[in-house]
């Protein structure tokens, strides 16, 4: 019964390793697209130092189009989770095309800014372990939601 089931374990382990194998050739795009800096929130907006650091540690790998690709972005299937929270954050809110948005689309946005950081959905929690300093503290809540009811006052 032990040679059975060593066998099959022996047989199993082979066959994981062989999908993992197979699974580094199946790599999604990592991407940052080229986009223009006078539409970047930081060329578009009043940004405080503080909270462009803010934006820069926690905001900047999802939601814009300057992604830092850590190495485990090379390794399936951690590149395809990755790579689809990447695409995700971007199509809802790209830090580097807010030019683009309209003045409603920026009020919203500002708004849920403060609503993500306050109630502690963002950064993401699968996010904040692999990235050191990324989780923000009650000043670093406090300062982003006044800033973004600062900001969202401003627009017209």
């Amino acid at each position: 019964m032990k040679n059975k089931l060593r066998k099959f374990v022996k047989w199993l382990l082979i066959v994981v390793a062989c999908l993992f194998v197979i699974a580094q050739f199946k790599r999604p795009a990592r991407t940052n697209p080229a986009f223009d800096q006078s539409m970047a929130i930081e060329s578009t907006m009043q940004l405080d130092p503080k909270v462009a650091a803010i934006f820069d540690r926690s905001c900047m790998d999802c939601h814009s189009n300057k992604t830092r690709w850590p190495w485990y972005t090379n390794v399936a299937p951690v590149s395809w989770f990755i790579i689809d929270h990447v695409r995700f954050g971007r199509n809802h809110m790209n830090l580097s095309e807010w030019g683009t948005y309209s003045p409603s689309e920026r009020k919203a946005l500002l708004d849920e800014i403060c609503k993500m950081v306050s109630g502690d959905f963002m950064p993401l929690s699968s996010y904040t372990p692999l990235h050191s300093g990324s989780k923000l503290s009650d000043a670093d809540k406090k300062l982003m939601c006044e800033w973004s009811n600062a900001e969202r006052a401003r627009i017209p």
